[in-house]
């Protein structure tokens, strides 16, 4: 079982730049692919990014793809999502979510592969 909850969230003028974080229980925390996904009213919702338990292989959207960095601290139970480069396009829920990984593969894009979710955490890009 992973606890997730994500934070630092908030209100950013386009151009701008936002970190979130995402502190996961658990002391098996190497042991899962973590992502990003978002979500907005009445739209389904999207992969942004992820990495793998070990940290050594990350994926990104296109959307999202030379202005955004995943990273984790294993020894902090934490993910963090770095953005650069905002526009209201951003604005979402974004959510944080675990993948158990038995074997170290590459992190996967795709909700359905994540086993434990966030509540998610607002992010408000202002034009």
């Amino acid at each position: 079982q992973v606890h997730l909850v994500e934070s630092g969230g908030g209100l950013v003028q386009a151009g701008g730049s936002l970190r979130v974080s995402c502190a996961a229980s658990g002391r098996t925390f190497g042991n899962y692919a973590l992502g990003w996904f978002r979500q907005v009213p009445g739209k389904e919702r999207e992969f942004v990014a992820a990495i793998s338990g070990s940290g050594g292989s990350t994926r990104y959207a296109d959307s999202v793809k030379g202005r955004t960095t995943i990273s984790r601290d294993n020894a902090w139970n934490t993910v963090y999502l770095q953005m650069n480069s905002l526009s209201a396009e951003d604005t979402a829920v974004y959510y944080c979510a675990a993948d158990f990984q038995v074997y170290s593969r590459p992190p996967s894009g795709l909700a359905s592969d994540y086993d434990y979710w966030g509540r998610g955490t607002q992010v408000t890009v202002s034009s």
